[in-house]
C-alpha cells in the first residue's frame, strides 16, 4: 500500500524550515525544495543528519522501509 505521507516535508517542518534545513546540511534551498517535492533525500549522509535533527529514523527520509 502507498504510503502519501512526506516524512521529509516533516522532519524539515521539526527542523525549523527550508532555510534552517539548508544551512544545517550545507545545501541550497532549491536542493531542500527538490526534496520535499519528491518525498526523499536521495543523500544518505544528508539523510542522516536531517535525521537527526528531527528526530526521525533515516529510512523514512530516504523512501525505503
Amino acid at each position: 500500500m502507498f504510503n502519501s505521507e512526506n516524512y521529509v516535508r516533516t522532519a524539515v517542518g521539526r527542523i525549523g524550515g527550508p532555510t534552517k534545513a539548508a544551512t544545517l546540511v550545507a545545501v541550497s534551498n532549491a536542493t531542500v525544495h527538490a526534496w520535499l517535492n519528491n518525498a526523499r533525500i536521495p543523500n544518505i549522509d544528508k539523510a542522516r543528519i536531517v535525521a537527526k535533527a528531527a528526530e526521525m529514523d533515516v529510512q523514512l527520509l530516504r523512501g525505503t522501509r
